[in-house]
């Protein structure tokens, strides 16, 4: 949001900017926000420096994500004493505010409101009073977990549907996310997020639907369904596997031409929901599983299960049905009391595992988790050399599994043009958005009569090479123009 960006002539009335840190939930919120906001009479604009109020969706995962949302906040705060900018009043939601409320006010002054999940409803009425001189009262952060009943069975009926989607796009991307279901019931010793984010409550899948479609409708080509865990989903509502049911029936939406799954629990994998993921037409078969580690001794006292054989079983499950499967996890280094024993477990797995993309995070403590309390902390510099040491691994493992692809035929939804080359690129069946690399195409239109490629298109093409995660391919045919375009 640098203040050299102006408009010559900002819209009149009410403005309102959403600035969105964090994952892909967060997205989704910033566009449930915008719908609510544009309902109520608020202009949405693109830069805070256009805008009467800079509302911030704050990350409170982890403590970079946490720094960045503070940042953030200072620098739409910043416009305020700008007097080219139009900003008059700075606004934090999102995880953060959730979690600290009047903590982060009394820290953080620069933000005019400090608001929680609680406050969403009425954030057009919260935002109306900043402009009128008077401050909402900040959040009180409070145990969203106690909310509910412990056991789903007994929380209440899921809502009827609304009539119609509050959600308002804040981009043009040819893909998008779709929310299946918000909390989550586990309890791992290294994670807050069922604390701010309350116990797992799963969207109907009418409601689901009906969002899809209605993106559909909007051009996108690809939903991404995120959770916090999107293996529960529907326990809550007395199907265990209503997932696999939900998903043929999200693939058939008219206009859709790929479904994707986040966040899937290896643990909770069943073999029915393998094989909806791998033989439905229009579900990618893409896992994207949260190993967190392989040592049975490091998984116990993250409150976690499995191991590196049940893991590896589950892999070659994934690739005996689908060889070119998509597989990506995250995990976490120095954990309270990992050995170099353990390390030494999560290298080997990972080099037998050979997945598309590992995310390596280095442990360090959240605030009202278990594991802050445990003993047999690693310093920060033994943690910072096993990421180190994990990561060069992963590097190495990674090129070399793209690599493996190169001949493959893959299917690219197209998404822009490359930054440094102006190449265009998307993302193949295997690769998710943002983290997991691209596919680019240097030639440009490679194979004749395809044209100019757009957003939105699906091509097919061959992969000729790779560059880390990042494949190169040679497009052969467009499969899809997209939705705006003819011929």
């Amino acid at each position: 949001m640098p203040s050299s960006q102006r408009r010559s002539a900002p819209e009149q009335g009410r403005t309102v900017a959403l600035v969105t840190l964090g994952c892909a939930r967060n997205e989704v919120d910033s566009e449930e926000l915008a719908g609510r906001l544009a309902a109520a009479g608020w202009h949405l604009v693109d830069d805070a420096v256009d805008a009467d109020v800079a509302v911030v969706n704050t990350c409170g995962f982890v403590e970079q994500a946490k720094k960045d949302s503070i940042d953030t906040v200072l620098e739409a705060a910043d416009l305020r004493a700008d007097g080219a900018a139009r900003t008059r009043a700075v606004v934090a939601v999102g995880c953060l505010a959730e979690r600290y409320g009047a903590e982060l006010e009394q820290a953080l002054p620069e933000a005019d409101a400090v608001l929680g999940f609680d406050s969403y409803a009425e954030l057009a009425g919260h935002l109306d009073a900043l402009l009128h001189g008077r401050r909402p009262a900040s959040h009180a952060p409070r145990d969203r977990r106690a909310l509910l009943p412990l056991a789903p069975a007994e929380r209440p009926a899921a809502p009827a549907p609304p009539a119609q989607v509050v959600r308002r796009r804040l981009d043009r991307r040819p893909w998008a996310p779709l929310k299946l279901a918000s909390g989550c019931d586990r309890r791992c010793a290294f994670c807050a997020i069922p604390a701010f984010r309350g116990a797992f409550v799963s969207r109907p899948p009418e409601e689901v639907l009906a969002e899809a479609a209605w993106l559909a409708g909007q051009g996108v080509r690809e939903v991404f369904l995120v959770s916090e865990n999107s293996t529960s989903y529907g326990k809550d509502l007395g199907d265990l596997r209503l997932l696999e049911s939900l998903l043929p029936q999200l693939a058939a939406v008219p206009g859709l031409h790929r479904v994707r799954v986040s966040y899937l629990q290896p643990a909770e994998m069943r073999p029915g929901l393998v094989d909806v993921v791998a033989a439905t037409e229009g579900v990618v078969p893409y896992f994207d599983l949260s190993f967190q580690h392989s040592s049975p001794a490091v998984l116990r006292r993250m409150r976690r299960f499995g191991g590196t054989g049940e893991f590896l079983t589950l892999i070659e499950k994934i690739r005996a049905s689908t060889p070119a499967a998509g597989i990506r996890s995250n995990v976490i280094v120095g954990f309270p009391g990992e050995t170099e024993a353990d390390l030494a477990e999560l290298e080997a797995f990972l080099t037998d595992a050979m997945l598309d993309v590992v995310g390596v995070f280095g442990y360090s403590d959240e605030d009202g988790t278990e594991a802050a309390g445990l003993s047999g902390k690693l310093a920060g510099e033994v943690v910072a050399a096993r990421v180190a040491r994990v990561n060069d691994l992963v590097e190495q493992l990674t090129a070399q599994r793209a690599l493996d692809r190169v001949g493959e035929t893959v299917e690219v939804l197209v998404e822009g043009l490359d930054e440094d080359e102006g190449y265009p690129m998307g993302r193949a069946a295997h690769q998710g958005p943002d983290v997991d690399g691209v596919t680019f195409f240097p030639s440009g239109q490679a194979a004749a009569g395809i044209g100019p490629m757009r957003p939105g298109d699906v091509v097919r093409a061959r992969v000729v090479g790779a560059h880390g995660v990042d494949l190169v391919a040679a497009a052969e045919t467009v499969v899809l123009r997209d939705p705006g375009r003819s011929g």
